[in-house]
């Protein structure tokens, strides 16, 4: 009688190389009770880190100060310039403000200013006689210290207000009277920052366009797996930012975000993206992305994979002896995972051995080799053949030896196209900054085999890189 060579099995082909060097099939065990129901072990959340220090170069902070201050600042008619002065002024911007960081909370914004107008005098006794007004026409360059603050709300405000220096001194004379006009621009940039600044929590409502990226960014991720079509959607418990400043370098914000992820079939996943919390207070300024991706196999779909790459399939064994495994009935045992099995060990010159077997085994993931494989393996085997028990007896360490290296299930493919939908989901395209996920590893964390399938926790780490532009 003549067998195959044994052929290269596809990405979900285990090993099944058990027994070489070994006598004809040598499966048993007695210490095994394949009949006892251990408890299963809970099953953790599938929670999600997501923390990217995210420092917004001056240089772009400038910009968006820029396109956000309209032209003109402050305007006003017959204002009371005191000593009986009166006056048409105009505050407007004189070209592009400039910001400078001074340490690690404060902000100096250098401020072009122009003002134009004219003054006269208040048109009381004799000075009805002298109504001529003098046009104004100065630039000046006040400098503004501002601590900046992200409040809760998702609104930018400012917690800290100081006019350092007008930038020169404005004063006209009218008729004898001298009227500095660099005292009102400096009250009047008090008044304006203590009524709309200072302590303000809705000076610029960021949570529209936080919303508008969330929008995007937080919607389900479809990925292959296995051959099953899944979505994933996070759904976030909290949100935390910090913020601080680098003079020299930008305005550093340290966004984090911790939430559980769900695992839907791939046509029943949201339609949205889940809402964000409030904010809180973020201290961590490391670059780091950890998601944890629940998989659900049921046994069902497990005892397919098992019966589509085995089945009907012989293993040679050794030189003499090979083996057909068929009618896979996968469960839980324990921690464990367990597969019955019945099986036919063919050898030359030799009557053909029939039984079934339990075989049992904690999964584990190699990275270095992406494969799938099983370590504490033991087995368990009910057979008519006396020659066959007898020698898994005799020879049981080697076996659970040869089952911890050679069971395995590679699974590289599967991984590579999970990560590019992952990656591609988790980047982000924004009108100042582009997000994109670099070094992206994904694998296998945990394996829990429960009352009705396997649930594994995949792991996607990496970092996030963000290019201004």
């Amino acid at each position: 009688m003549e067998f195959e060579p044994m052929k290269q099995f596809n990405k979900y082909r285990f090993s099944f190389l058990i027994f070489i060097g070994m006598v004809p099939l040598i499966w048993g065990c007695k210490t095994l009770d394949p009949f006892t129901t251990p408890e299963t072990v809970p099953v953790p959340q599938a929670y999600s880190k997501v923390n990217v220090p995210i420092e917004v170069p001056f240089e772009t902070l400038n910009n968006l100060i820029n396109q956000r201050i309209p032209p003109v600042l402050y305007e006003g008619n017959e204002i009371d310039l005191d000593n009986g002065v009166l006056g048409n002024l105009k505050l407007s911007r004189a070209g592009l403000i400039q910001v400078e960081g001074v340490d690690s909370e404060r902000m100096e914004l250098t401020f072009p200013l122009k003002v134009n107008g004219e003054v006269w005098l208040k048109p009381t006794g004799l000075r009805r006689l002298f109504q001529n007004r003098i046009p104004i026409e100065q630039t000046l360059q006040p400098k503004v210290l501002v601590n900046p603050k992200i409040y809760p709300n998702w609104s930018l405000g400012v917690s800290e207000f100081e006019l350092l220096d007008l930038g020169g001194k404005m004063a006209v004379n009218v008729m004898g009277f001298e009227v500095d006009i660099s005292q009102l621009i400096r009250r009047e940039a008090r008044n304006f920052a203590t009524q709309q600044l200072v302590g303000k929590k809705d000076v610029l409502a960021l949570k529209p366009m936080i919303d508008q990226a969330w929008a995007e960014a937080g919607k389900p991720i479809y990925v292959d797996l296995f051959g099953k079509s899944l979505a994933f959607s996070i759904q976030p418990d909290s949100v935390k930012i910090g913020e601080k400043i680098n003079p020299g370098r930008g305005y550093q914000l340290n966004l984090g975000l911790l939430g559980k992820v769900n695992s839907h079939p791939g046509n029943a996943a949201p339609s949205r993206a889940f809402p964000l919390p409030s904010l809180s207070e973020n201290k961590d300024d490391s670059n780091e992305l950890e998601i944890r991706v629940p998989l659900f196999l049921s046994y069902e779909e497990l005892n397919g994979i098992l019966k589509e790459n085995f089945e009907n399939h012989f293993i040679r064994i050794n030189r003499t002896t090979v083996f057909n495994p068929s009618n896979f009935k996968t469960q839980a045992y324990g921690e464990k995972l367990g597969i019955w099995m019945d099986f036919t060990a063919i050898q030359e010159n030799s009557e053909e051995i029939k039984g079934r077997m339990f075989l049992v085994g904690m999964p584990e993931f190699d990275f270095d080799e992406n494969s799938l494989g099983f370590k504490e393996v033991d087995f368990y085997l009910e057979s008519d053949s006396q020659k066959a028990k007898t020698a898994a007896r005799l020879k049981k360490k080697k076996i659970i030896r040869q089952l911890n290296q050679r069971l395995k299930f590679p699974m590289e493919d599967t991984f590579e196209s999970g990560m590019s939908g992952i990656q591609e989901r988790l980047g982000l395209t924004t009108p100042i900054a582009n997000l994109q996920v670099v070094g992206l590893e994904l694998g296998p964390e945990g394996f829990y085999p429960g009352k009705l399938g396997l649930i594994i926790h995949l792991m996607a780490k990496g970092k996030v890189e963000v290019n201004w532009r």
